[in-house]
């Protein structure tokens, strides 16, 4: 008979079981040692994930920041991403008065008026935890849409899928490089929502190039295009960490809790079609830039966003299914 060992979706399914239960002092201890095993493991020996993470944060922060201060960033942005997942996996045991008093909303006045007369679109980076956010949006704002990446094994991204529903979220799934455009406006026209794009990274290979931190980077153009095309206002919205005290706290049941900023982004005059949809991402995204900057370990991005590190051939066969789109249009 030969043995499986437990993998990171064993940890997962247990996580799934447990996390709720456990006292939450003991649940966030837990989620932070993962973190600093996970970054003693990386400075032993290479993890790509981590060694993105990292590269990531070298090209947000200054230029010249010294190693061991990036390393210290790299244990931070781990600790808080290792959080985000705990409280993900807590997030079904805990009370909606507790999720309202997790959150600091710093927004603009605006959103709220804009939110009573339709339909708005928020653009987000994968800060902080935006499930929880989800949560308090759903309750306090209207219904949330949003786009999820459908992620392998099917059993656990099913269980993340229900999870999410259950919080009154309605969600899209898309499969990396498939297109969503279309299954988004006919449900766009189908309710009162907020619909909320992580869009700081660009899972269709036709995104649009902007500026982050003075560096190329590569990020989705959904907002901005379902913007222009159904008339809904833009907000760009980031999400970081901070520590919780006194009466605060205790209502919150938590030692950490969510501060969300978020800023209506006017479409450019002047413009339009595509020249519309490239200048209003990049107002969203520096608009973004100096809170993604300052909270960078909360910037949970594993993945390759910046120019330099995507994978130019993707990006070619990118740019040829636009050119091909643009004529059969």
């Amino acid at each position: 008979m030969k043995l499986r060992l437990p993998g990171i979706s064993d940890a997962y399914r247990l996580a799934w079981r447990s996390a709720r239960h456990l006292p939450v002092s003991l649940g966030y201890s837990l989620a932070h040692a993962v973190a600093d095993i996970v970054w003693v493991w990386y400075c032993l020996r290479p993890i790509t994930a981590v060694e993105q993470l990292e590269r990531n944060f070298s090209r947000l922060l200054p230029p010249g920041i010294p190693p061991r201060v990036l390393r210290r960033i790299t244990r931070a942005g781990l600790r808080s991403y290792t959080r985000y997942f705990y409280e993900v996996f807590a997030l079904p045991g805990i009370t909606p008065e507790q999720v309202l008093a997790r959150v600091r909303a710093d927004v603009d006045p605006q959103l709220h008026e804009d939110v009573r007369q339709g339909n708005v679109i928020i653009a987000l980076p994968h800060m902080g935890n935006w499930d929880l956010i989800g949560a308090w949006a759903c309750s306090e704002l209207a219904t949330v849409l949003t786009v999820v990446e459908r992620l392998k094994p099917d059993d656990l991204f099913e269980q993340f899928l229900t999870f999410r529903e259950g919080m009154g979220l309605r969600i899209i799934d898309q499969a990396h490089g498939e297109k969503v455009f279309d299954r988004l406006l006919e449900a766009a026209s189908q309710g009162h929502y907020i619909i909320a794009f992580l869009a700081d990274r660009d899972l269709s290979s036709t995104g649009i190039i902007v500026q982050l931190a003075g560096a190329s980077a590569r990020v989705a153009a959904g907002p901005a295009a379902i913007a222009q095309r159904l008339g809904y206002p833009l907000y760009a919205a980031a999400i970081h960490y901070e520590r919780l005290t006194g009466e605060r706290r205790r209502r919150a049941g938590s030692p950490w809790g969510l501060v969300l900023t978020a800023r209506r982004v006017p479409a450019p005059r002047g413009l339009e079609g595509r020249e519309q949809i490239e200048a209003h991402t990049r107002a969203w995204v520096a608009e973004l830039d100096p809170l993604i900057v300052e909270h960078a370990e909360d910037w949970h991005m594993l993945q390759p966003v910046f120019y330099a590190d995507l994978d130019q051939k993707r990006i070619a066969g990118g740019h040829v299914r636009e050119r091909d789109e643009e004529v059969l249009s």
